[in-house]
């Protein structure tokens, strides 16, 4: 836990400023991942186990091995620096579940769309949900096995993704990749805060 820090004119405490990222994208696109890579807390899981029932409903695609999926949301947190936290809010990726992204965007100041190449059509409700939020997001496209098999240009194309919108290359396993994305979604968020203040 972060200890109080206090401004050095003042020596008042100085209250970090909090923000809300959702992280969204389909079945199986990493975003349990993506949380748990960079919390700085043990990230709260609402991880179930997949059964029988959930065979033609539930479908990993290429994933391999997965045996769980996130039902409600995963939660972590990181510190940017003395002045701001992020809370991140990792949304279900399956179709039955998405009635929860409506409560889990309200107070977000912007999202990370995670994108897996190998099932690019199951990648267009998640753009289309962020674009018709209004919310600033960044698309991430998620390294599977460490490889780019897709240009960024590419992978915009395909998806119609306004120029405005970041595209990055990103691991969700790596905690460098995973910060370097959310410190480009922040910045996107605040340089559209200002515009319109």
């Amino acid at each position: 836990m972060a200890s109080a820090l206090f401004d050095r004119a003042t020596r008042a405490p100085v209250v970090p400023v909090a923000m809300k990222i959702v992280v969204a994208g389909g079945f199986a696109v990493g975003k349990t991942t993506f949380v748990g890579s960079i919390s700085e807390i043990e990230p709260l899981r609402t991880e179930a186990e997949m059964t029988v029932e959930s065979l033609g409903v539930d479908n990993p695609g290429p994933v391999e091995g997965k045996r769980g999926t996130t039902v409600a949301m995963d939660f972590g947190r990181i510190t940017i620096g003395a002045d701001m936290v992020l809370y991140l809010f990792g949304t279900p990726g399956q179709d039955r579940f998405w009635f929860l992204w409506d409560e889990l965007v309200r107070g977000a100041v912007g999202g990370v769309v995670l994108v897996d190449t190998r099932r690019i059509e199951d990648c267009f409700p998640a753009v289309d949900y962020f674009e018709g939020t209004g919310l600033p997001f960044v698309v991430a496209v998620n390294l599977f096995d460490g490889v780019s098999t897709h240009h960024p240009r590419e992978v915009r194309e395909a998806l119609s993704i306004p120029a405005d919108v970041p595209i990055v290359l990103c691991d969700a396993r790596r905690r460098s990749h995973v910060q370097e994305t959310l410190v480009l979604l922040v910045e996107s968020a605040l340089r559209r805060a200002e515009g319109v203040a």
